[in-house]
């Protein structure tokens, strides 16, 4: 159980996507009747307004209505107290916890999944550029890994 970056929202492959969708059901669900997600990757959200969990959740959505995926945001409001929330700009949305350290994990874990036939090259590549975009970190043998195709 992990929230993705929220910089790779966009790149996710689908399954990834949906898998989101549910693992932030699930953690509303269990921070509604115990108060807390109880999982060591997400217990971080209890750090933060519930703001951000919810423009989170938010942008998954909305990523995956793009997509033309069929979610029931009520699925997910159910479980959320009867509270106004705030949205949060995308930049400031858990401004410590998503950072460069975090960005580099969720890409290692994707790129884990890539190696093991779990996430198309299509899907990778998409991944990857996105993280040279972001960190402006070039590999060592970036000509290699163009090439390698």
């Amino acid at each position: 159980m992990r929230l993705w970056h929220k910089d790779l929202i966009d790149v996710l492959p689908n399954q990834q996507l949906l898998g989101q969708w549910r693992e932030l059901c699930c953690i509303t669900r269990n921070l509604a009747i115990n108060g807390t997600p109880n999982h060591l990757l997400v217990n971080k959200v209890l750090e933060y307004p519930m703001d951000h969990f919810v423009t989170y959740t938010q942008l998954i959505y909305n990523e995956l209505c793009d997509r033309g995926a069929r979610v029931n945001w009520n699925n997910f409001e159910k479980w959320l107290p009867s509270t106004i929330y705030k949205p949060i700009k995308k930049h400031d949305l858990f401004e410590d916890w998503h950072n460069y350290r975090y960005l580099t994990q969720c890409v290692y874990n994707l790129e884990e999944k890539f190696d093991c036939g779990g996430i198309s090259q299509d899907e990778w590549v998409k991944i990857y550029a996105r993280f040279i975009q972001l960190t402006r970190v070039f590999p060592t043998n970036w000509y290699d890994w163009t090439t390698s195709f």
